[in-house]
């Protein structure tokens, strides 16, 4: 059954991509650079790299984790007696929680956002932005989340469900699309929209420090790490990525290198009146 969902996943990750991707094509918000085909080719490449060694020192380990937490009956959702859709639903919730918590620690602690800098370093955003992550940044994730499956305790399908919502998520959010005003005022509300998240790549780091929900938007609203929300027409021309690096935003060396360049101090953020 595992290995069932495992593949379900993958299903997911594979079509939610390719959807994506042609409704960027048709209906791309912000103008493309001269780089889209490397970007792609690049983003790609880096895709396939982190499935290979992920799925040897991360997806395999913790999926032996996961079954061994279930058979000792560990976690907080066992021994509060959770099951069926209770226990389901609220896994999703609590683990949505978490990941918020986790990407906000990305950008506050200074040794985690040297790895995950590596993702912000795009100079715009497209679906393809959702492959860019840093192994470093996706091994010690799987520690955390190892962390997670302990201590809550979620079921094998809560998991696994959680995983596929949160790619297909991170696909949905990085895309080069943007919804009408009238939609977006009220969908924003509920989870993270692409332009909800593309602020969270501006330049301008009173937006780029903020915005860190994933799947759903509450989070945000709830720890206070909103900023002033951008109108359609304001998004088609804004600059993103981060101030420094900008040239060298598409090399694959200056990617897998990011963690340990002299440039990559603590992020500078904004005055905490201005964020939280």
């Amino acid at each position: 059954m595992l290995l069932d969902l495992d593949q379900g996943r993958l299903v997911v990750f594979l079509v939610g991509l390719s959807l994506i991707a042609l409704i960027e094509a048709r209906f791309s918000h912000r103008a493309h650079s001269g780089y889209f085909t490397w970007r792609w080719l690049m983003h790609l490449g880096i895709a396939g790299f982190n499935t290979l060694v992920m799925r040897a020192l991360v997806f395999v380990p913790l999926l032996l984790w996961l079954v061994h937490c279930q058979e000792q009956g560990w976690g907080l959702a066992r021994w509060l007696g959770l099951s069926g859709w209770e226990e389901f639903v609220i896994s999703l919730v609590v683990l949505d929680a978490l990941d918020y918590w986790w990407h906000r620690w990305n950008h506050r602690v200074p040794l985690l956002w040297r790895f995950h800098k590596a993702h912000h370093a795009d100079n715009e955003i497209d679906v393809s932005t959702a492959l860019r992550f840093h192994p470093g940044e996706l091994l010690i994730s799987g520690g955390m989340k190892a962390i997670w499956i302990v201590l809550w305790g979620p079921s094998a399908v809560a998991w696994f469900v959680f995983e596929a919502a949160v790619s297909l998520s991170a696909q949905w959010h990085h895309a080069n699309i943007d919804l009408p005003d009238s939609v977006e005022s009220k969908l924003k509300y509920l989870i993270v929209t692409p332009r909800y998240h593309a602020m969270h790549h501006m330049v301008d780091r009173s937006h780029g420090d903020a915005y860190f929900s994933t799947v759903f938007s509450i989070w945000d609203v709830i720890w206070k790490t909103t900023g002033n929300y951008q109108t359609r027409d304001e998004m088609r021309d804004v600059a993103l990525g981060l101030p420094d690096g900008r040239e060298s935003g598409q090399s694959v060396l200056e990617w897998i290198m990011e963690p340990v360049r002299e440039r990559n101090l603590a992020l500078s953020r904004p005055k905490p009146s201005e964020s939280e």
